[in-house]
């Protein structure tokens, strides 16, 4: 299974926001992240229209949580994000596949979705960003002893 960047770039922004104690600018993360400034606004204001980062413009703006690290669900972050997940079939609009409609693949695929969706449900940001050799340590707020 793989996901997009642009969840993985979102997972990441997020956990990046996580750590920091005061707002953080999107052009930091970028490069943090080593990804493109404007690819990364994209991902911000997304983000942001689904109530997960508050944005501010300007000279003393940035990007922040807009609910508490333990009140973000991956899985459900990551269910709002990919749209077209694993094959065709899941999307309706593309889908051109001669079996549709009587395929039982399509179950199997639905049915391994959902049980990666659960494992990801079992997760919050705050559990991401917890350990302190990981991204807080990348991000140089804690030494790693």
């Amino acid at each position: 299974m793989k996901i997009t960047r642009h969840t993985d770039y979102a997972l990441r922004l997020l956990m990046i926001v996580a750590v920091r104690s005061e707002r953080t600018t999107v052009g930091k993360a970028a490069d943090v992240l080593r990804v493109s400034r404007h690819h990364l606004v994209k991902i911000a204001k997304r983000l942001g229209e689904l109530g997960y980062l508050e944005l501010v413009r300007g000279k003393s703006g940035g990007v922040s949580l807009a609910r508490p690290p333990r009140e973000i669900n991956v899985g459900r972050v990551f269910r709002e994000l990919e749209n077209s997940i694993l094959v065709e079939c899941f999307d309706h609009h593309v889908n051109q596949c001669i079996f549709a409609g009587g395929c039982t693949l399509e179950g199997a695929f639905r049915s391994a979705f959902e049980a990666f969706c659960a494992e990801l449900d079992r997760v919050t940001l705050a559990d991401l960003v917890r350990e302190h050799r990981g991204p807080r340590a990348v991000l140089g707020l804690v030494e790693i002893g």
